[in-house]
């Protein structure tokens, strides 16, 4: 047989898809896994959104679309980028994407070449870097710590910039770290990739999830320099709970979007059609259900930093945006389980809490960061609660 892609097989499986299959396979085989893994709100996608998709079908809207998306939708993406992010952007500007981490594939495809350096501040999503060496790129890491608030600083990407430098990475808020970039420093990261030329894609997929009256901002929307050089990329899975339904979307510059939707018409060609109309009726809907939603985020954060606070060993931010914790639980490597395996890393430590706690959560190894690991909250307070009781088991019998 001749060889697969060596690019294609460099990649590394997506470990929070990898940790979220094992734990539903070990629930089918009727173990009581507690899962914390995957990044999904457990809320229902809304009735008025069900509605207009079903209405779509018995419509007869069932054909092909345009390769980048249907015209009503990229006109409600333009108009709630300019009614919420101050943004404006010509619906011509945006390709509708099966999800953002088609969004995210699809920019990094068409704008890297062998051997452009992506500066991807750490810890990160897990499908950045991967993407970034998919495409002949070349991932620079910028490493941050429970001490900087997971934050880097403009000095930090000031220093990272070199001549082959094509791009900055910025999730705001942030996954994994639940972090949040303010307008101030926002600006301060503008002022730099406007002045080295350097495009920033924008990941703002859970900006809608934000705490303690945190005010939204795009990075895109703090003048026309750094718009020109901003790569939007969002969707409707986390703010109103679609993750199933696959419906992202890339808004900026004329000259990338017409790439992009060139490589989408031979890659994937649209999203579907009926999904399409749904995220119409998401964008045009309001926001009611994203605060009703939000209200119950902030009661679990709440409740899981504190429980996590209270273990011994455990360092714990508080997050400002999304639906992860990432505690530091380093205190704990070095240790060995009661079964005799010696707990070295997150890994270890992962494996731990699941075989012998039936506990899922993801290492922070897979973030960048091995001191960690990531517990998404997005999921009800009995089974917080639960989990919570299950890790300090798990962590306190090693000490």
């Amino acid at each position: 047989m001749k060889p697969l892609s060596s690019s294609v097989l460099a990649l590394a499986p997506s470990m929070t898809v990898a940790i979220d299959t094992r734990a539903k396979e070990m629930q089918a085989s009727g173990m009581d896994v507690v899962a914390l893994g995957a990044g999904e709100p457990d809320f229902d996608t809304p009735d008025h959104i069900k509605d207009a998709a079903i209405a779509s079908l018995r419509a007869g809207k069932t054909k092909y679309t345009p390769p980048t998306g249907i015209p009503e939708l990229k006109h409600s993406v333009a108009d709630k980028l300019l009614r919420e992010n101050g943004i404006r952007i010509h619906p011509s500007q945006v390709v509708v994407t099966s999800g953002v981490k088609h969004a995210v594939n699809n920019v990094l495809q068409t704008v890297l070449n062998p051997g452009d350096e992506v500066i991807v501040p750490a810890p990160y999503w897990v499908t950045y870097p991967e993407l970034v060496k998919l495409y002949g790129g070349v991932p620079v890491f910028l490493p941050t710590s429970v001490a900087t608030d997971y934050k880097i600083t403009p000095a930090q990407l000031e220093a990272a910039i070199t001549p082959r430098t094509k791009l900055l990475i910025l999730c705001n808020p942030s996954n994994p770290t639940g972090m949040v970039y303010g307008r101030d420093d926002l600006a301060a990261f503008a002022e730099i990739l406007v002045r080295h030329d350097v495009y920033v894609l924008t990941d703002e997929i859970y900006e809608h999830i934000l705490y303690d009256g945190r005010e939204r901002v795009s990075i895109a929307s703090l003048g026309p320099d750094i718009l020109a050089r901003s790569l939007i990329v969002n969707g409707l899975s986390k703010a109103y709970a679609m993750t199933g339904w696959r419906v992202g979307y890339f808004a900026g510059p004329a000259p990338i979007a017409k790439a992009i939707g060139a490589l989408q018409s031979q890659a994937t060609h649209h999203p579907s059609n009926v999904a399409q109309y749904g995220a119409v009726a998401a964008l045009e809907g309001g926001l009611e259900f994203v605060e009703t939603m939000l209200a119950e985020f902030t009661r679990r954060r709440d409740f899981i930093v504190d429980a996590l606070r209270s273990i011994p060993g455990v360092v714990a931010p508080r997050p400002e945006g999304a639906f992860y914790a990432l505690p530091d639980v380093s205190s704990f490597y070095g240790w060995t389980t009661p079964k005799g395996k010696r707990i070295e890393g997150s890994m270890d430590l992962v494996g731990h809490l699941l075989d012998d706690h039936l506990l899922a959560v993801v290492p922070g190894a897979a973030f960048g960061d091995d001191r960690c690991i990531r517990l998404s909250y997005a999921t009800s307070m009995d089974l917080l609660h639960e989990a919570v009781a299950r890790l300090r088991a798990g962590l306190t019998e090693l000490v």
